[in-house]
């Protein structure tokens, strides 16, 4: 699916947003009037369960109703969404996901378990950079210093990822485009495996969040060098950003709330504005620092700008790769 087939999928997913008659002229409960669940289509413990849960904690809290996190991984975060868009379009299940399921995912899959046209953007939550390191072993040990080794040694240098097409993936393969590099990829089953493969020196370059990173930083396996994010991190500002030697570069993983389209807007709005404000509470914002998750929190306008520009950066990605559906 070209950026553009994703651009008109997101326009029409916002004109197909009903309006809401209000409840009384409905002689309906104002919203909400009963459990919320949020859907995270990838197992517990990840980028996007991590938020997802200190966001129903809050919400539930907010809106005075229970919000439930429901996890169904599978199939590249497939399961998960094709149960969010079979859902009633009545503002009860929203989940919670980056983007790949709209820019990766029909790029790399020839059959998807849902229709993108069918997912609505609700709220841009945060950006969650990721971290390129390498082992104590590269004999280079800042982001000019990999650049030229790696460019002198082409193939020497083998990088760890969760998995083809990942972010993780993804990011290295525009690194290797942005600088004109050549490294061997090693696919592994989880971002957890790759860290320990590059702390045991299995590997020697590896993009990763800065949680699982921390600990080997730390115990000196591993050493920072540059975040994929537009700019440094405020969890890492001594670590410089991809962009500064290559302008431009931007893959952080953008995390999000969705809906199913046909959602009415002021229920959306509702949900927008509730996210709005709770991550931007000291309490979350320190528990996202834990992660290096970066607050932002607007609305769907934004957000969908937001996936839009993410989906033509990543399409540039998978063709320079060579990537094909399968």
């Amino acid at each position: 699916m070209k950026s553009h087939h994703l651009r008109g999928a997101l326009i029409a997913a916002a004109a197909v947003v009903a309006p809401l008659a209000s409840a009384q002229a409905q002689g309906q409960a104002p919203y909400p009037s009963q459990t919320i669940r949020f859907i995270v289509p990838n197992p517990p413990g990840g980028l996007p369960d991590t938020i997802t849960r200190i966001l129903a904690k809050r919400l539930q809290e907010r809106v005075g109703q229970s919000v439930i996190v429901e996890n169904r991984p599978g199939a590249n975060s497939g399961i998960g969404t094709a149960a969010m868009t079979q859902a009633p379009a009545d503002g009860y299940t929203f989940m919670v996901a980056d983007g790949a399921i709209l820019s990766i995912a029909p790029l790399l899959q020839s059959k998807l378990p849902y229709n993108p046209k069918d997912v609505l953007p609700v709220a841009f939550v945060a950006r969650a950079p990721l971290f390129l390191a390498v082992s104590p072993n590269v004999p280079a040990k800042s982001l000019k210093e990999v650049v030229d080794y790696a460019k002198a040694n082409p193939g020497k240098l083998n990088y760890g990822s969760i998995g083809i097409g990942s972010f993780h993936h993804l990011s290295m393969e525009a690194f290797n485009t942005a600088f004109g590099l050549k490294m061997n990829h090693i696919p592994y089953k989880g971002s957890s495996e790759t860290i320990a493969a590059l702390s045991g020196g299995h590997i020697d370059i590896v993009f990763a969040a800065y949680a699982g990173l921390r600990s080997a930083v730390e115990a000196r396996k591993a050493v920072m060098i540059a975040t994929n994010g537009p700019k440094r991190s405020p969890h890492a500002p001594d670590t410089p950003a991809i962009a500064e030697l290559s302008p431009g570069f931007d893959l952080a993983v953008i995390q999000g709330v969705m809906g199913r389209v046909g959602t009415p807007r002021p229920i959306v709005e509702r949900i927008a504005s509730e996210v709005a404000v709770i991550v931007k509470e000291p309490e979350v914002i320190a528990q996202f620092a834990t992660a290096g998750i970066e607050p932002v929190g607007v609305g769907p306008d934004e957000y969908r700008a937001a996936l839009t520009a993410e989906a033509e950066r990543l399409a540039k990605v998978v063709q320079a790769a060579g990537l094909k559906a399968e």
